[in-house]
C-alpha cells in the first residue's frame, strides 16, 4: 500500500542497555546492506558494526530482518539494535535517513499494520493501551483486546446483525408476504438476543474503561459527616483538613490513587446543604456538579444522624455506596450489607472493606477471563448501536415498518463495525494513531 520506508526509533528516551531503531518499507533491506553492510536472512540476527556512508563506525550492534508479509507492519522490515545511548541511536537514526528514508510518524508502524490487515482496529488501540497500562488488571486485560478476544466478541455480534438482516431484506423482496414476515416470532427472538448480548459487551466495556482511565469516585454528604477524613484514609495521607467546625471543605479537593494497582480518581466536595455563606453556596453548587459526573458516589452518613433527605436528592443513574461513618463512637464493628459499608474514618476500620468494595466496582478480578480494555470510542459506538436497536424494535413491534427495521439494523452494525475499522473515517484514524509513541 506504501511506497515509502520510514524509520523511527522504538525505544523510551534515555540510556539503557539497548536501543532499537525500526525501519518498514519496500527499502529496508537496502538499508540494512548500507548500515551493516549486509541484510541477514529474514528472522536470523546478524552480529556485526554499523557504518556510515564514509565507512566510519556508528556502533556495533544487531541486525534483524522480517521479510513481508511475515512482520508487525506486514511491509519488509529492519532492526537495528544498538547501544541504548541517546547520541548513538540519533546518529544511526540520522544516517538511516540519508538511505531515502522518512521519519515515522507517531504510531505509523502500528498504523500500517492495521492498513496491511495484520491487526483490526480494536487490536492497535489495545498496543496503545498495553503501553501505558499503569496496573497489572489493565495490562491484562490489554493484551486480551490486543490478542483479539474484543474484535472476536465485536465480530460476532456484527455476523448475528448482518444474518438477521439478511432474513428482513429478503423478505422485504416480497411485498406480499410482509404482514406475515413481520409477525415471525424468530425475528423477535433473534434481535432480542442480539440486544442481549450487546448489553453484555457493554457491561465488559465499561469495566476495560475504568480498568484503563481508573474510576471516578466521588464523596458526598452533609457536613461534618466524616467526608474529609474518609479522603485521608484512602489517600494514605492527610489532604484535606479536618475540624470539628460544620463545613471546612468548600471546594473540590482531589486525589490519585491506586488501589492493587487499579487507578481511582477520589474527589471531596463540599457538604450538602442549604447555607447563606455565598462561598459554602459555590462549593455545593460544584460539589452537585461532581456527582453528576461520577462513576460512583460514596455518600457519608453520620451514623448517630438519623436525618438522610439529602440522600435523595443523588441521581439514581449512578451507582452509589453508603458509608455510614463514626462506628468508633457507638462501639459497633465495620462490616458491610449490600451497598452500605458501616466503618470509622477517624479509627481507619473498615477501610479495608471499603477498598475490597471499590475494586470490585472496577471489575477486579484474580483472574481476567472475559475482561478486555474498552475506550470512551467502543462505549459511544456500543451505545449508538444499542439505540438503533432499540428504534429497530420500535419499528418491528409498533409501527410495523420493514423497510424501516432493515435501515436501523444497517446503522447499528455499522456502529459496531466502525470498533473494528470495517467502518472508519480518515479522520478518526487519524486521532487514534496520532496519540501513539513514535517509533510504534
Amino acid at each position: 500500500m506504501y511506497s515509502d520506508t520510514i524509520a523511527a526509533i522504538a525505544t523510551p528516551a534515555g540510556q539503557g542497555g539497548v536501543g532499537i531503531v525500526r525501519v518498514s518499507g519496500t527499502g529496508a533491506a537496502d538499508v540494512a546492506k548500507k548500515i551493516s553492510g549486509l541484510c541477514p536472512a529474514p528472522r536470523y540476527v546478524h552480529y556485526g558494526v554499523f557504518s556510515d556512508k564514509d565507512k566510519v563506525t556508528i556502533d556495533s550492534g544487531l541486525t534483524l530482518y522480517f521479510k513481508k508479509p511475515f512482520s508487525f507492519t506486514g511491509e519488509d522490515v529492519i532492526e537495528f539494535h544498538a547501544h541504548g545511548g541517546p547520541v548513538v541511536l540519533d546518529i544511526l537514526l540520522k544516517e538511516i535517513l540519508q538511505h531515502d528514508v522518512r521519519p515515522a510518524r507517531a504510531g505509523e508502524f502500528t498504523e500500517r499494520a492495521f492498513l496491511n490487515d495484520k491487526i483490526d482496529l480494536a487490536q492497535a488501540e489495545a498496543i496503545a493501551d498495553l503501553i501505558a497500562a499503569d496496573s497489572e488488571q489493565a495490562a491484562r486485560a490489554a493484551i486480551r483486546s490486543m490478542q483479539g478476544e474484543f474484535s472476536a466478541v465485536i465480530q460476532q455480534l456484527v455476523e448475528d446483525l448482518t444474518q438477521l438482516r439478511i432474513y428482513v431484506e429478503s423478505a422485504l423482496d416480497f411485498p406480499e408476504e410482509e404482514i406475515d414476515f413481520l409477525a415471525d416470532d424468530a425475528i423477535s427472538e433473534k434481535l432480542g438476543s442480539v440486544k442481549q448480548k450487546l448489553q453484555k459487551v457493554k457491561s465488559s466495556a465499561q469495566q476495560g474503561r475504568l480498568l484503563k482511565e481508573g474510576m471516578t469516585v466521588v464523596i458526598a454528604g452533609k457536613p461534618n459527616a466524616g467526608k474529609s477524613s474518609l479522603l485521608n484514609q484512602l489517600a494514605g495521607q492527610d489532604s484535606a483538613i479536618v475540624t470539628d467546625v460544620p463545613g471546612t471543605t468548600r471546594d473540590i479537593l482531589r486525589e490519585h490513587i491506586q488501589i492493587d494497582g487499579l487507578p481511582l480518581h477520589i474527589i471531596d466536595t463540599a457538604g450538602l446543604r442549604d447555607s447563606d455563606d455565598v462561598v459554602e453556596q459555590e462549593g455545593v453548587k460544584r460539589a452537585k456538579q461532581m456527582i453528576e459526573k461520577a462513576d460512583r458516589v460514596l455518600f457519608v452518613v453520620d451514623i448517630n444522624d438519623d436525618d438522610q433527605s439529602i440522600m435523595q436528592t443523588l441521581p439514581e443513574n449512578i451507582g452509589r455506596t453508603t458509608i455510614y461513618n463514626k462506628i468508633d463512637k457507638i462501639n459497633r464493628v465495620a462490616e458491610m450489607q449490600g451497598q452500605d459499608i458501616y466503618l470509622s474514618a477517624k479509627t481507619g476500620h473498615g477501610i479495608d472493606l471499603l477498598k475490597q468494595h471499590l475494586k470490585n466496582c472496577m471489575g477486579y478480578q484474580q483472574k481476567t477471563e472475559g475482561q478486555f480494555i474498552a475506550r470512551r470510542r467502543h462505549l459511544d459506538a456500543i451505545d449508538a448501536a444499542e439505540e438503533h436497536l432499540q428504534i429497530a424494535d420500535r419499528n418491528l413491534h409498533e409501527l410495523k415498518a420493514g423497510e424501516l427495521l432493515a435501515e436501523e439494523l444497517r446503522f447499528a452494525q455499522e456502529a459496531l463495525s466502525s470498533i473494528t475499522g470495517e467502518f472508519s473515517s480518515d479522520d478518526l484514524l487519524g486521532r487514534i494513531f496520532s496519540d501513539f509513541c513514535i517509533g510504534k
